[in-house]
């Protein structure tokens, strides 16, 4: 065998040494490469669908809310029940839809997906969100008409007629984000994947150790 030849004083070796702005063998790609975009990708989808879901549910706010009796005489509007409880039950209504929304949206994601993840929990809260204000634009547009002036005209004086949809508490908006990342975290810690559990040495299996004999020296010869 022959020893390795090392270079001369002042000559660089032909190895060639790593550069320290070089990424290693092992090195992910920055940004997370292509599995972060997927996410990405994937959550700007959801979000968009779970937006557009927000029609359906001002289609159900404007069939399901209760209306707001008014009656008009020659000069003003009024109340036809001054204590009458619709407002605030147009705007229970759009939270039990929106909770209800939220619930059914995580559900279907969660069932599609079978993982949590922060990306999956923003896209459904900014899609819920969207979908909210969408369902309220939709459902105060295919509820009666918020011209309230004209439409007492239209009726005449002494006519009860219904006043426009309207959502009195805008704190509303947030029931179906909120029920969304609720739900999903939930599901999550009830059905999604487990960590593997670290392994443990068996202790069982190992021999155990044996005490220590002394030596006997056998007596000297002719003693």
């Amino acid at each position: 065998m022959t020893a390795p030849q090392t270079p001369p004083d002042g000559q660089p070796s032909e190895e060639p040494q790593p550069h320290p702005s070089d990424p290693g063998p092992d090195a992910a790609p920055a940004g997370g490469g292509p599995e972060r975009a997927r996410e990405l990708r994937e959550g700007a989808l959801i979000a968009l669908l779970v937006a557009l879901s927000g029609a359906l549910l001002g289609v159900l706010w404007a069939w399901l809310a209760p209306r707001i009796p008014l009656i008009s005489d020659a000069h003003n509007v009024y109340l036809k029940n001054t204590e009458g409880e619709e407002a605030i039950g147009a705007d229970g209504t759009f939270v039990l839809l929106g909770l209800a929304f939220g619930v059914v949206t995580a559900a279907a994601v969660f069932f599609f997906r079978r993982r949590g993840g922060i990306p999956l929990v923003v896209s459904l809260v900014v899609g819920g969100l969207l979908g909210a204000g969408l369902g309220w634009l939709v459902g105060m547009w295919l509820g009666p008409t918020p011209d309230v002036v004209a439409h007492a005209r239209q009726v005449g004086p002494g006519v009860v007629f219904d006043g426009p949809l309207r959502l009195q508490a805008k704190g509303a908006l947030l029931a179906w984000p909120i029920a969304s990342m609720l739900t999903l975290l939930a599901l999550v810690g009830l059905f999604g994947p487990r960590d593997p559990e670290p392994e443990w040495p068996d202790w069982s299996d190992r021999p155990q150790h044996e005490p220590r004999q002394e030596s006997q020296q056998e007596p000297p010869a002719g003693g």
